[in-house]
């Protein structure tokens, strides 16, 4: 990677060297400098403030590198969670069960409805595991060719967006990469129709891109940007209420720095919020596991021992 990092920069300088803009020497990369950098370098290169620009662009890829670390983090923690608790759970249901049960399947008396049903969890995991872990597997393969279908990835992303957190998750982080991505490029002098079409590229989520695209149509046409995002409904109302007061008083760049920064700070509430209560929750869905199996195995021997 750092070969092909450098070899690029390299091309760059030489077509800098030659008598090419900045900008147009990173257009010959597309892959490695999105329509966000280019703008923003060409915007810089016509203002004659090229670096400001730049000092600018590297604060927005550093905060914006710290949201995506902090994001993964937040969605990678409750995933390792729930493997964790799934694999003690079937360890338990596998190993331990059946040991203990043992004893009791010898008894003539008749054990409670909780122990037999235990039972025979226990016994379908055992016989079905290596079948369960196949098409598990396989879907997850077809689930991930899905989401690279056209329809699949829409569809993941409409279901995304209805889901109680991930949903405001997903609106949060897109909102925040939005104004910032906004934000940079008004202040770089980017005329504010080319800084949406940027803003609807850099969101993940396509629904709200194409929102954006809408939205962009109709500022296009005259229209006032708050209505259309408010219109749309993907974006806080606070944030809205910021864009619009930019509209009115002329300082919309200033404006979508603040909704910028209250954004990240808004998601980065929402995931200490989230992992904070989502370690408890898991403790306590594992403590409700551990205490039925525990009453299956105690209540045969309460009853023996009564009958004794």
């Amino acid at each position: 990677e750092k070969v092909s990092t450098k070899r690029i920069l390299t091309a760059v300088r030489a077509r800098v060297v030659e008598g090419y803009s900045l900008a147009q020497s990173l257009a010959e990369f597309p892959q490695a400098f999105p329509s966000l950098y280019r703008a923003t370098v060409a915007a810089g290169e016509r203002s004659g403030h090229l670096d400001l620009i730049l000092d600018q662009l590297s604060d927005y890829t550093e905060n914006r590198f710290a949201m995506q670390k902090k994001v993964q983090g937040a969605m990678s923690y409750p995933i390792v969670l729930m493997l964790m608790s799934f694999a003690i759970v079937m360890g338990l249901m596998t190993y331990v069960v059946p040991e203990i049960v043992k004893t009791f399947e010898q008894s003539k008396e008749a054990l409670p409805w909780i122990t037999v049903a235990l039972m025979k969890a226990s016994a379908f995991i055992r016989q079905t595991w290596i079948a369960m872990l196949i098409l598990a597997f396989i879907a997850l393969i077809l689930f991930t060719r899905f989401l690279r279908t056209h329809a699949g990835h829409y569809a993941f992303d409409r279901l995304t967006l209805k889901l109680p957190l991930f949903g405001k998750l997903s609106r949060g982080i897109n909102a925040a990469r939005f104004a910032s991505t906004l934000s940079i490029l008004t202040r770089s002098g980017v005329p504010l129709v080319e800084a949406l079409r940027i803003g609807a590229e850099v969101s993940n989520n396509w629904v709200i891109r194409d929102a954006i695209e809408q939205a962009m149509e109709r500022v296009t046409e005259g229209g006032s940007l708050a209505t259309q995002l408010e219109r749309c409904g993907y974006f806080p109302p606070m944030m809205v209420q910021m864009i619009r007061s930019g509209e009115t008083s002329g300082e919309l760049d200033r404006m979508l720095d603040r909704a910028s920064t209250m954004q990240d700070r808004e998601v980065t509430t929402f995931i200490s919020t989230l992992l904070a209560l989502l370690e408890p929750l898991m403790l306590i869905v594992m403590a409700a596991i551990v205490l039925v199996i525990v009453i299956a195995v105690m209540l045969p021997i309460i009853n023996m021992n009564n009958m004794i």
